[in-house]
Parts: C-alpha cells; sequence; structure tokens
C-alpha cells in the first residue's frame, strides 16, 4: 500500500513538472505575441518561476524513472559486494544532504510568508509561492532517496539505474 502511494506521489510530481513546463511554453508564447502586436509584456519572471518549480518537482520522478545522469566510471567497475555498500551510502549521503536543503528551503518558504516577501520584478509575486513549490519538489526527492535507502539496506538492487538499452558500444536498434 505504501509502494503504491509513493509510486503515485513520484509520478504526480512528474505530471506536475510537466505542467509547469507547459507554464513556460505559455509565458513565452505570450511575450513573443504580444510583442508582435506591439505591446509590452514581461513575462521572463513568470517563466523563471515555473522553471523552478519544474526543475525540482521532476527531481523524485526522474531519479524512480533512472534518468538521472550518472558518472558510473568507478561504482560500474567495483566488485558486487562493494558496489551495493557504495550505492548504500550514496543514498544515506544523498538523504541526508537532501533533507537538510527541503528543511531550510521550507523554512525560508514559512519565512517569506511571515515577512510577506515579494519579488522585485514587475510581477510583484509573493516569493513565499514558488519558494513551497520548490521546496515541496526537494521534500519529495529526499523521500525518494530515503526510500530507495530502504530497498538497498534490505538488499535490494539499485531501482534508479537506467536499463542499458543503449550502450556506447551498440548502435541503435
Amino acid at each position: 500500500m505504501l509502494r503504491a502511494f509513493l509510486d503515485k506521489l513520484y509520478d504526480c510530481c512528474g505530471y506536475i513538472a510537466a505542467v509547469f513546463m507547459i507554464g513556460i511554453a505559455i509565458a513565452i508564447l505570450a511575450q513573443i505575441l504580444s510583442r508582435m502586436r506591439g505591446i509590452t509584456l514581461d513575462a521572463t519572471e513568470a517563466a523563471g518561476l515555473c522553471l523552478a518549480a519544474s526543475t525540482f518537482f521532476g527531481l523524485a520522478h526522474t531519479f524512480r524513472r533512472g534518468s538521472h545522469v550518472r558518472i558510473d566510471l568507478i561504482v560500474g567497475r567495483l566488485p558486487q559486494a562493494v558496489r551495493h555498500k557504495v550505492e548504500i551510502f550514496n543514498c544515506l549521503l544523498g538523504s541526508v544532504v537532501v533533507s537538510f536543503l527541503g528543511w531550510h528551503v521550507a523554512g525560508l518558504s514559512i519565512q517569506s510568508y511571515q515577512f510577506n516577501d515579494v519579488s522585485p520584478g514587475l510581477l510583484a509575486m509573493p516569493f513565499w509561492i514558488p519558494q513551497t513549490g520548490v521546496a515541496a519538489g526537494i521534500i519529495v526527492f529526499a523521500v525518494a532517496l530515503i526510500d530507495e535507502l530502504v530497498w538497498l539496506l534490505r538488499g535490494g538492487a539499485p531501482r534508479y539505474q537506467a536499463p542499458d538499452e543503449v550502450g556506447l558500444d551498440r548502435p541503435v536498434a
């Protein structure tokens, strides 16, 4: 039951990231179309806020799908027993760092809300709105890392590795 919930949470974050990517496209298109009509519209800040939300909401989803960039030059050459311990250490370290980051970004969002801090641009959006999206994305990513850490500690193989369907030594089929 928890597994199904977490998988749905990661997928939901992926969909939210996609919606914010569409928001970037809409903001840019609105700016282009308004300039073509001689109207000044500054949508750069809105596109930037959508970019931040899209980036951080997409972290957990892409991690679970094996889409994060991994440099496997050293870990891939280790014996299986050592490799498993290194993967556990990596997930533990990542969990601690990302949880620490999530805690502080959430605190920053709360502080921005308390002080009614707004962006300096033409949009003048309250900062807590995009900061909350960033914090939520980071926290779900921390949950995904902890989820994977527990899986590895129980003896499972890393689920975040993408299958090598296309290697450097094989042509694309």
